[in-house]
Protein backbone atom coordinates (compact mmCIF):
# COMPACT_ATOMS: atom_id res chain seq x y z
CA UNK A 1 0.00 0.00 0.00
CA UNK A 2 1.19 3.49 -0.80
CA UNK A 3 0.75 6.58 1.26
CA UNK A 4 2.06 10.12 0.98
CA UNK A 5 3.18 12.74 3.49
CA UNK A 6 3.71 16.39 3.27
CA UNK A 7 6.27 18.75 5.07
CA UNK A 8 9.19 20.90 4.41
CA UNK A 9 13.46 20.97 4.08
CA UNK A 10 15.50 23.56 4.57
CA UNK A 11 17.95 25.09 1.26
CA UNK A 12 20.28 28.02 2.75
CA UNK A 13 17.71 30.05 5.05
CA UNK A 14 15.04 28.87 2.61
CA UNK A 15 11.73 26.20 2.92
CA UNK A 16 11.04 24.24 0.27
CA UNK A 17 7.91 21.43 0.19
CA UNK A 18 9.10 17.69 0.60
CA UNK A 19 6.58 14.84 -0.33
CA UNK A 20 7.16 11.67 1.68
CA UNK A 21 5.77 8.71 0.14
CA UNK A 22 6.02 5.36 1.49
CA UNK A 23 5.56 2.20 -0.06
CA UNK A 24 4.97 -1.31 1.14
CA UNK A 25 5.01 -4.69 -0.60
CA UNK A 26 5.69 -8.63 -0.11
CA UNK A 27 9.49 -9.38 -0.35
CA UNK A 28 12.74 -9.74 2.25
CA UNK A 29 12.28 -7.48 5.25
CA UNK A 30 14.29 -3.80 4.52
CA UNK A 31 13.88 -0.41 4.90
CA UNK A 32 15.12 1.36 1.30
CA UNK A 33 15.33 5.45 1.59
CA UNK A 34 16.02 7.23 -1.93
CA UNK A 35 16.32 11.31 -2.53
CA UNK A 36 19.43 12.35 -1.75
CA UNK A 37 19.24 11.99 1.96
CA UNK A 38 22.06 12.31 4.38
CA UNK A 39 23.29 10.49 7.54
CA UNK A 40 20.82 11.53 9.92
CA UNK A 41 17.60 10.89 7.69
CA UNK A 42 18.98 7.44 6.74
CA UNK A 43 19.56 6.25 10.26
CA UNK A 44 15.68 7.98 10.91
CA UNK A 45 14.43 4.10 9.94
CA UNK A 46 16.29 2.59 13.58
CA UNK A 47 14.42 5.70 15.62
CA UNK A 48 10.74 5.26 13.74
CA UNK A 49 11.12 1.50 14.05
CA UNK A 50 11.57 1.70 18.01
CA UNK A 51 9.04 4.77 18.13
CA UNK A 52 6.83 2.55 16.53
CA UNK A 53 6.50 -0.51 18.45
CA UNK A 54 7.65 1.55 21.81
CA UNK A 55 4.15 3.17 20.85
CA UNK A 56 1.73 0.26 20.77
CA UNK A 57 2.18 -0.19 16.88
CA UNK A 58 3.60 -2.90 14.81
CA UNK A 59 6.60 -2.69 12.33
CA UNK A 60 5.91 -4.31 9.36
CA UNK A 61 8.10 -7.21 8.27
CA UNK A 62 7.80 -6.49 4.77
CA UNK A 63 9.79 -4.41 1.93
CA UNK A 64 10.12 -0.74 2.84
CA UNK A 65 10.44 2.09 0.07
CA UNK A 66 10.66 6.31 1.06
CA UNK A 67 11.11 8.07 -1.34
CA UNK A 68 11.54 11.98 -0.36
CA UNK A 69 10.44 14.37 -3.27
CA UNK A 70 11.71 16.25 -5.44
CA UNK A 71 14.51 13.84 -5.62
CA UNK A 72 17.73 16.17 -7.18
CA UNK A 73 17.81 18.61 -3.80
CA UNK A 74 19.51 16.83 -0.98
CA UNK A 75 17.76 16.51 1.95
CA UNK A 76 19.54 16.77 6.06
CA UNK A 77 18.07 16.82 9.47
CA UNK A 78 16.10 14.41 11.27
CA UNK A 79 12.93 16.95 10.82
CA UNK A 80 11.27 14.25 8.46
CA UNK A 81 11.08 11.32 11.21
CA UNK A 82 7.61 11.91 12.33
CA UNK A 83 6.30 12.28 8.94
CA UNK A 84 8.14 8.84 7.93
CA UNK A 85 6.26 6.98 11.07
CA UNK A 86 3.40 8.09 10.25
CA UNK A 87 3.45 6.76 6.74
CA UNK A 88 4.33 3.64 7.40
CA UNK A 89 1.56 3.42 9.81
CA UNK A 90 -0.82 4.52 7.26
CA UNK A 91 0.58 2.69 4.73
CA UNK A 92 -0.04 -0.59 6.75
CA UNK A 93 -3.68 0.52 7.46
CA UNK A 94 -2.86 0.80 11.32
CA UNK A 95 -4.02 4.40 11.20
CA UNK A 96 -6.17 6.23 9.57
CA UNK A 97 -5.32 8.32 6.12
CA UNK A 98 -8.20 10.92 5.73
CA UNK A 99 -6.58 13.48 7.71
CA UNK A 100 -2.90 13.46 6.91
CA UNK A 101 -3.42 15.40 3.41
CA UNK A 102 -4.18 18.30 5.65
CA UNK A 103 -1.59 18.97 7.34
CA UNK A 104 2.66 19.57 7.11
CA UNK A 105 3.91 16.87 9.17
CA UNK A 106 7.02 17.76 11.40
CA UNK A 107 9.49 16.26 14.43
CA UNK A 108 12.49 13.99 15.35
CA UNK A 109 11.53 11.02 17.23
CA UNK A 110 13.17 9.59 20.02
CA UNK A 111 13.28 6.10 20.59
CA UNK A 112 10.24 5.54 23.29
CA UNK A 113 8.38 7.80 20.68
CA UNK A 114 8.53 11.56 22.10
CA UNK A 115 8.95 14.54 19.86
CA UNK A 116 12.08 15.94 19.98
CA UNK A 117 12.15 20.19 18.24
CA UNK A 118 13.72 20.47 14.95
CA UNK A 119 15.81 23.32 13.36
CA UNK A 120 14.75 26.00 11.43
CA UNK A 121 10.70 25.76 11.96
CA UNK A 122 10.33 29.56 11.62
CA UNK A 123 11.33 29.76 8.02
CA UNK A 124 9.22 26.93 7.49
CA UNK A 125 6.01 28.23 9.32
CA UNK A 126 7.01 31.74 6.88
CA UNK A 127 6.85 29.44 3.79
CA UNK A 128 3.56 27.27 4.46
CA UNK A 129 2.02 30.80 6.28
CA UNK A 130 2.16 32.39 2.41
CA UNK A 131 0.66 28.92 1.04
CA UNK A 132 -2.19 29.46 3.23
CA UNK A 133 -3.64 25.94 2.57
CA UNK A 134 -2.91 23.60 5.42
CA UNK A 135 -2.11 23.50 9.51
CA UNK A 136 1.06 22.50 11.17
CA UNK A 137 1.59 19.81 13.45
CA UNK A 138 4.91 19.98 15.19
CA UNK A 139 6.79 19.18 18.33
CA UNK A 140 5.60 20.46 21.71
CA UNK A 141 8.94 22.01 22.37
CA UNK A 142 9.17 24.16 18.99
CA UNK A 143 5.68 25.87 19.90
CA UNK A 144 7.47 28.80 21.13
CA UNK A 145 9.51 29.59 18.50
CA UNK A 146 6.79 29.94 15.94
CA UNK A 147 4.52 31.80 17.68
CA UNK A 148 6.75 34.27 16.52
CA UNK A 149 4.76 33.71 12.69
CA UNK A 150 1.03 35.57 13.23
CA UNK A 151 -2.53 34.09 12.30
CA UNK A 152 -0.84 30.10 11.19
CA UNK A 153 -2.76 27.18 12.28
CA UNK A 154 0.04 24.86 14.40
CA UNK A 155 -0.47 21.84 16.52
CA UNK A 156 2.06 21.16 18.61
CA UNK A 157 2.26 17.67 19.86
CA UNK A 158 4.61 16.06 22.45
CA UNK A 159 4.64 12.35 21.50
CA UNK A 160 3.81 10.12 18.31
CA UNK A 161 0.99 8.68 20.03
CA UNK A 162 -0.58 11.94 20.81
CA UNK A 163 -0.36 13.02 17.15
CA UNK A 164 -1.96 9.51 15.94
CA UNK A 165 -4.83 10.74 18.26
CA UNK A 166 -4.72 14.03 16.98
CA UNK A 167 -5.56 12.95 13.11
CA UNK A 168 -8.10 10.52 14.04
CA UNK A 169 -9.94 13.12 16.46
CA UNK A 170 -8.82 16.93 15.16
CA UNK A 171 -10.52 18.23 17.87
CA UNK A 172 -8.87 16.76 20.75
CA UNK A 173 -6.45 19.09 20.39
CA UNK A 174 -7.01 23.23 20.73
CA UNK A 175 -5.25 25.31 17.42
CA UNK A 176 -2.12 27.56 19.07
CA UNK A 177 -2.55 31.08 17.43
CA UNK A 178 1.00 32.76 16.88
CA UNK A 179 1.61 35.86 18.19
CA UNK A 180 4.70 38.29 17.97
CA UNK A 181 3.61 40.39 21.11
CA UNK A 182 5.14 38.93 23.64
CA UNK A 183 8.87 38.96 21.92
CA UNK A 184 8.60 42.39 22.08
CA UNK A 185 7.75 42.89 25.63
CA UNK A 186 10.67 41.32 27.11
CA UNK A 187 13.43 42.78 29.46
CA UNK A 188 15.83 44.33 27.28
CA UNK A 189 18.50 44.91 29.52
CA UNK A 190 22.29 44.08 29.46
CA UNK A 191 24.17 42.75 32.00
CA UNK A 192 27.63 45.12 31.15
CA UNK A 193 27.17 49.11 30.59
CA UNK A 194 29.34 52.00 29.43
CA UNK A 195 29.14 53.34 32.82
CA UNK A 196 31.74 50.65 34.02
CA UNK A 197 34.96 52.14 31.54
CA UNK A 198 36.85 54.14 33.30
CA UNK A 199 38.22 56.84 31.18
CA UNK A 200 38.91 56.42 27.41
CA UNK A 201 36.45 59.29 26.66
CA UNK A 202 37.95 59.57 22.93
CA UNK A 203 37.18 55.80 22.26
CA UNK A 204 33.68 56.13 23.51
CA UNK A 205 33.29 58.98 21.07
CA UNK A 206 34.43 57.34 18.27
CA UNK A 207 32.40 54.02 19.09
CA UNK A 208 29.21 56.15 19.82
CA UNK A 209 30.08 58.37 16.26
CA UNK A 210 30.50 54.06 14.82
CA UNK A 211 27.08 52.67 15.91
CA UNK A 212 24.90 55.85 15.57
CA UNK A 213 25.88 55.67 11.45
CA UNK A 214 26.81 51.91 11.43
CA UNK A 215 30.40 52.27 10.69
CA UNK A 216 32.96 49.44 11.02
CA UNK A 217 35.32 50.01 13.65
CA UNK A 218 39.09 48.94 14.66
CA UNK A 219 40.20 49.67 17.67
CA UNK A 220 44.38 49.39 17.91
CA UNK A 221 46.20 50.11 21.71
CA UNK A 222 48.20 47.94 23.79
CA UNK A 223 47.29 44.69 26.14
CA UNK A 224 44.99 45.88 28.97
CA UNK A 225 43.87 49.13 27.67
CA UNK A 226 40.21 48.43 27.62
CA UNK A 227 40.11 47.13 23.57
CA UNK A 228 37.60 44.06 24.84
CA UNK A 229 35.77 45.30 27.20
CA UNK A 230 34.71 48.85 25.49
CA UNK A 231 33.72 46.20 22.65
CA UNK A 232 31.31 43.93 24.46
CA UNK A 233 29.75 47.00 25.48
CA UNK A 234 29.09 47.91 21.99
CA UNK A 235 25.65 46.03 21.83
CA UNK A 236 24.28 48.27 25.06
CA UNK A 237 24.14 51.24 22.91
CA UNK A 238 22.44 49.91 19.57
CA UNK A 239 19.40 50.87 18.72
CA UNK A 240 16.58 48.18 19.38
CA UNK A 241 15.94 45.50 16.92
CA UNK A 242 12.71 46.50 15.27
CA UNK A 243 9.90 43.20 14.07
CA UNK A 244 11.58 42.76 10.67
CA UNK A 245 15.09 42.56 11.68
CA UNK A 246 13.82 39.70 14.49
CA UNK A 247 12.83 37.47 12.51
CA UNK A 248 15.80 37.58 10.46
CA UNK A 249 17.93 37.24 13.11
CA UNK A 250 15.21 34.45 14.69
CA UNK A 251 15.22 32.79 11.21
CA UNK A 252 19.01 32.36 11.24
CA UNK A 253 19.89 31.09 14.61
CA UNK A 254 16.57 28.64 13.78
CA UNK A 255 18.34 27.32 11.27
CA UNK A 256 21.23 27.07 13.24
CA UNK A 257 19.85 25.76 16.45
CA UNK A 258 21.05 28.07 18.36
CA UNK A 259 17.99 28.78 19.76
CA UNK A 260 16.95 27.88 23.17
CA UNK A 261 13.50 26.13 23.10
CA UNK A 262 12.31 26.91 26.23
CA UNK A 263 12.41 30.65 25.70
CA UNK A 264 13.64 30.91 22.20
CA UNK A 265 13.72 35.12 22.14
CA UNK A 266 16.32 37.39 20.89
CA UNK A 267 15.51 40.55 21.58
CA UNK A 268 19.44 42.16 22.19
CA UNK A 269 21.43 42.52 19.02
CA UNK A 270 23.62 39.57 17.93
CA UNK A 271 27.55 39.85 19.54
CA UNK A 272 29.69 36.92 17.90
CA UNK A 273 33.20 36.58 18.85
CA UNK A 274 34.73 33.48 16.61
CA UNK A 275 38.43 32.46 17.63
CA UNK A 276 41.10 33.29 15.73
CA UNK A 277 41.81 30.24 14.64
CA UNK A 278 38.07 29.50 12.73
CA UNK A 279 38.21 28.47 9.28
CA UNK A 280 36.51 30.27 6.53
CA UNK A 281 33.52 28.39 6.22
CA UNK A 282 32.70 28.61 9.52
CA UNK A 283 33.30 32.67 9.46
CA UNK A 284 31.42 32.79 6.54
CA UNK A 285 28.72 29.63 5.72
CA UNK A 286 29.35 26.78 3.60
CA UNK A 287 29.82 23.02 3.80
CA UNK A 288 28.25 20.14 2.18
CA UNK A 289 24.90 21.25 3.37
CA UNK A 290 25.52 24.88 3.69
CA UNK A 291 24.54 26.49 6.80
CA UNK A 292 25.02 30.73 7.93
CA UNK A 293 28.32 30.83 9.11
CA UNK A 294 29.53 33.61 12.21
CA UNK A 295 28.84 36.72 10.06
CA UNK A 296 25.21 35.90 9.28
CA UNK A 297 24.83 34.79 13.06
CA UNK A 298 26.09 37.87 13.55
CA UNK A 299 23.23 39.83 11.06
CA UNK A 300 22.06 43.00 12.20
CA UNK A 301 24.67 43.19 15.22
CA UNK A 302 27.79 42.74 16.18
CA UNK A 303 30.91 40.75 14.65
CA UNK A 304 33.65 40.85 17.04
CA UNK A 305 37.22 40.24 15.67
CA UNK A 306 39.53 40.50 18.52
CA UNK A 307 43.57 40.67 17.66
CA UNK A 308 43.01 41.09 14.22
CA UNK A 309 46.47 39.81 12.95
CA UNK A 310 46.31 36.72 14.51
CA UNK A 311 43.01 35.34 12.07
CA UNK A 312 44.21 33.76 9.08
CA UNK A 313 44.90 35.78 5.91
CA UNK A 314 42.35 34.00 3.53
CA UNK A 315 39.78 33.79 6.62
CA UNK A 316 40.07 37.61 6.71
CA UNK A 317 40.32 38.03 2.87
CA UNK A 318 36.86 36.27 2.31
CA UNK A 319 34.76 39.17 4.73
CA UNK A 320 35.76 41.49 2.03
CA UNK A 321 32.58 40.71 0.17
CA UNK A 322 30.02 40.72 3.04
CA UNK A 323 31.34 44.26 3.99
CA UNK A 324 30.46 45.52 0.55
CA UNK A 325 27.25 44.46 -0.06
CA UNK A 326 25.68 42.87 3.36
CA UNK A 327 25.23 39.41 2.27
CA UNK A 328 27.30 36.80 1.25
CA UNK A 329 26.78 34.29 -1.76
CA UNK A 330 27.87 30.60 -1.66
CA UNK A 331 28.20 28.96 -4.86
CA UNK A 332 28.18 25.26 -5.23
CA UNK A 333 27.82 23.08 -8.45
CA UNK A 334 24.03 22.49 -8.28
CA UNK A 335 22.78 25.99 -6.50
CA UNK A 336 23.83 29.27 -5.49
CA UNK A 337 22.64 30.16 -1.78
CA UNK A 338 22.53 34.04 -0.36
CA UNK A 339 22.87 34.12 3.18
CA UNK A 340 22.07 37.92 4.81
CA UNK A 341 25.25 39.42 6.62
CA UNK A 342 24.76 43.34 7.62
CA UNK A 343 26.52 43.47 10.56
CA UNK A 344 29.24 46.07 12.10
CA UNK A 345 32.47 44.85 12.38
CA UNK A 346 34.48 45.52 15.23
CA UNK A 347 38.09 44.65 15.44
CA UNK A 348 41.00 45.23 17.71
CA UNK A 349 44.37 44.83 17.34
CA UNK A 350 48.04 45.70 18.77
CA UNK A 351 50.13 48.34 16.81
CA UNK A 352 53.24 45.60 16.93
CA UNK A 353 53.56 42.06 17.94
CA UNK A 354 54.82 42.61 21.49
CA UNK A 355 52.18 45.13 21.82
CA UNK A 356 53.79 48.14 23.30
CA UNK A 357 54.73 50.28 20.55
CA UNK A 358 52.33 53.40 20.99
CA UNK A 359 52.96 52.59 25.13
CA UNK A 360 53.97 55.90 26.66
CA UNK A 361 55.26 53.58 29.91
CA UNK A 362 56.87 50.55 28.66
CA UNK A 363 59.75 50.35 26.00
CA UNK A 364 58.64 48.37 22.68
CA UNK A 365 61.18 45.38 21.78
CA UNK A 366 60.02 45.06 18.06
CA UNK A 367 61.84 46.10 15.38
CA UNK A 368 60.65 48.81 12.32
CA UNK A 369 60.41 45.36 9.84
CA UNK A 370 58.42 43.35 12.40
CA UNK A 371 55.88 46.05 12.93
CA UNK A 372 55.32 46.34 9.43
CA UNK A 373 55.04 42.26 8.95
CA UNK A 374 52.51 42.55 12.24
CA UNK A 375 50.13 45.42 10.44
CA UNK A 376 50.93 43.89 6.99
CA UNK A 377 48.41 41.24 7.72
CA UNK A 378 45.57 42.75 7.32
CA UNK A 379 45.35 43.78 3.70
CA UNK A 380 44.77 47.22 2.78
CA UNK A 381 41.58 46.48 0.52
CA UNK A 382 40.07 44.86 3.78
CA UNK A 383 41.21 48.09 6.24
CA UNK A 384 39.71 50.37 3.51
CA UNK A 385 36.38 48.57 4.52
CA UNK A 386 37.02 49.48 8.12
CA UNK A 387 35.35 53.03 8.53
CA UNK A 388 36.80 54.44 11.62
CA UNK A 389 40.37 53.79 13.07
CA UNK A 390 41.09 54.47 16.59
CA UNK A 391 44.13 54.05 18.67
CA UNK A 392 43.58 53.51 22.54
CA UNK A 393 46.35 55.01 25.09
CA UNK A 394 47.02 53.11 28.15
CA UNK A 395 44.54 54.08 30.53
CA UNK A 396 46.22 56.36 33.31
CA UNK A 397 46.03 55.81 37.20
CA UNK A 398 44.25 58.62 38.24
CA UNK A 399 41.00 57.80 35.61
CA UNK A 400 41.16 54.44 36.73
CA UNK A 401 40.72 55.16 40.28
CA UNK A 402 38.37 58.12 39.59
CA UNK A 403 35.22 57.50 41.47
CA UNK A 404 32.97 60.32 39.17
CA UNK A 405 30.27 58.28 37.73
CA UNK A 406 30.94 57.93 33.80
CA UNK A 407 28.44 58.00 31.09
CA UNK A 408 26.01 55.23 31.33
CA UNK A 409 24.73 53.44 27.73
CA UNK A 410 21.71 54.51 28.11
CA UNK A 411 22.41 57.96 27.76
CA UNK A 412 24.91 57.09 24.80
CA UNK A 413 22.03 55.07 23.11
CA UNK A 414 19.28 58.01 23.52
CA UNK A 415 21.75 60.58 21.31
CA UNK A 416 22.21 57.30 18.91
CA UNK A 417 18.13 56.38 18.48
CA UNK A 418 17.79 60.54 17.81
CA UNK A 419 20.57 60.52 14.97
CA UNK A 420 19.07 57.06 13.41
CA UNK A 421 15.96 58.57 13.61
CA UNK A 422 17.39 61.44 11.38
CA UNK A 423 19.36 59.12 8.95
CA UNK A 424 15.76 56.82 9.04
CA UNK A 425 13.96 60.28 7.74
CA UNK A 426 16.84 61.15 5.13
CA UNK A 427 16.93 57.40 3.35
CA UNK A 428 12.79 57.13 3.71
CA UNK A 429 11.69 54.95 0.51
CA UNK A 430 15.37 53.67 0.04
CA UNK A 431 17.13 50.51 0.46
CA UNK A 432 18.90 51.66 3.33
CA UNK A 433 18.91 53.21 6.37
CA UNK A 434 22.35 54.47 8.26
CA UNK A 435 24.84 56.88 6.65
CA UNK A 436 27.67 53.64 6.21
CA UNK A 437 25.46 52.17 3.28
CA UNK A 438 25.36 55.23 0.97
CA UNK A 439 25.81 54.84 -2.40
CA UNK A 440 28.78 57.34 -4.47
CA UNK A 441 25.13 58.66 -5.86
CA UNK A 442 23.73 59.61 -2.18
CA UNK A 443 27.32 60.69 -1.07
CA UNK A 444 27.26 63.31 -3.96
CA UNK A 445 24.08 64.66 -2.54
CA UNK A 446 24.03 64.68 1.05
CA UNK A 447 27.73 64.91 2.05
CA UNK A 448 28.11 68.40 0.07
CA UNK A 449 31.22 70.52 1.22
CA UNK A 450 32.35 74.27 1.64
CA UNK A 451 35.22 75.80 0.18
CA UNK A 452 36.70 75.43 3.45
CA UNK A 453 36.29 71.92 3.92
CA UNK A 454 37.16 70.74 0.36
CA UNK A 455 40.61 72.65 1.23
CA UNK A 456 40.88 70.48 4.55
CA UNK A 457 39.97 66.94 2.77
CA UNK A 458 42.09 67.96 -0.29
CA UNK A 459 45.42 68.69 2.03
CA UNK A 460 44.87 65.29 4.02
CA UNK A 461 44.36 63.34 1.15
CA UNK A 462 47.59 64.67 0.03
CA UNK A 463 49.75 64.77 2.89
CA UNK A 464 47.98 60.83 4.21
CA UNK A 465 47.67 59.50 1.04
CA UNK A 466 44.37 58.17 1.88
CA UNK A 467 42.84 55.99 -0.95
CA UNK A 468 39.48 56.83 -2.87
CA UNK A 469 37.49 54.24 -0.23
CA UNK A 470 38.85 56.04 2.74
CA UNK A 471 38.08 59.52 0.88
CA UNK A 472 34.21 58.32 0.80
CA UNK A 473 34.47 56.59 4.30
CA UNK A 474 35.55 60.07 5.60
CA UNK A 475 32.67 61.69 3.92
CA UNK A 476 30.31 59.32 5.20
CA UNK A 477 31.92 59.19 9.09
CA UNK A 478 31.80 62.99 8.48
CA UNK A 479 27.78 62.86 7.74
CA UNK A 480 27.34 61.07 10.82
CA UNK A 481 29.29 63.80 13.06
CA UNK A 482 27.22 66.08 12.09
CA UNK A 483 23.79 63.99 12.20
CA UNK A 484 24.74 63.77 16.08
CA UNK A 485 25.74 67.38 16.43
CA UNK A 486 22.70 68.16 15.20
CA UNK A 487 23.73 70.33 11.87
CA UNK A 488 22.58 69.76 8.30
CA UNK A 489 25.48 70.54 6.69
CA UNK A 490 28.98 69.17 7.29
CA UNK A 491 31.69 71.75 9.04
CA UNK A 492 35.20 71.99 9.35
CA UNK A 493 35.13 70.41 13.01
CA UNK A 494 33.00 67.44 11.54
CA UNK A 495 35.55 66.52 8.70
CA UNK A 496 38.57 67.02 11.16
CA UNK A 497 37.32 64.55 13.74
CA UNK A 498 36.28 62.14 10.98
CA UNK A 499 39.96 62.12 9.02
CA UNK A 500 41.29 61.13 13.15
CA UNK A 501 39.49 58.01 12.38
CA UNK A 502 41.71 56.63 9.83
CA UNK A 503 44.57 55.73 12.64
CA UNK A 504 45.78 52.89 10.06
CA UNK A 505 46.18 54.74 7.03
CA UNK A 506 49.10 57.39 9.03
CA UNK A 507 52.59 56.85 7.93
CA UNK A 508 53.04 56.25 12.06
CA UNK A 509 51.12 52.78 12.08
CA UNK A 510 51.96 51.95 8.36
Amino acid sequence: MLSKILSFGILGIEAYPVEIEVDICRGLPATNIVGLADTAIRESRERVKSAIKNSGYQWPAERITISLAPSDVKKDGASFDLAIALGILSATGQISICNLDKYYIFGELALNGTLRAIKGILPIGMAIKKLKEKGIVIPFSNAREISLIEDIDMYPAKTLKETIEFLNNPESMLQNAGCIKDFFNNDNSYATDFSEVKGQYSAKRGIEVAVAGGHNIAMIGPPGCGKTMLAKRIPTIMPAMNKEELLEVITIHSIKGTLATTNPKICQRPFRNPHHTISDVALIGGGAYPQPGEISLAHRGVLFLDELPEFHRNVLETLRQPLENGYVRIARAAKSLRFPASFMLVATMNPCPCGYYTDRNKRCRCSPAQIANYIGKISGPLMDRIDIHIEIPAIKYQELSSTLAAESSAQIRERIDKTRAIQKQRFDGESIFCNAQMNRKQLSKLCLLGEEENKLLKMAMDELGFSARAYDKILKISRTIADLAGCENIKTEHLSEAIQYRALDKNHLA
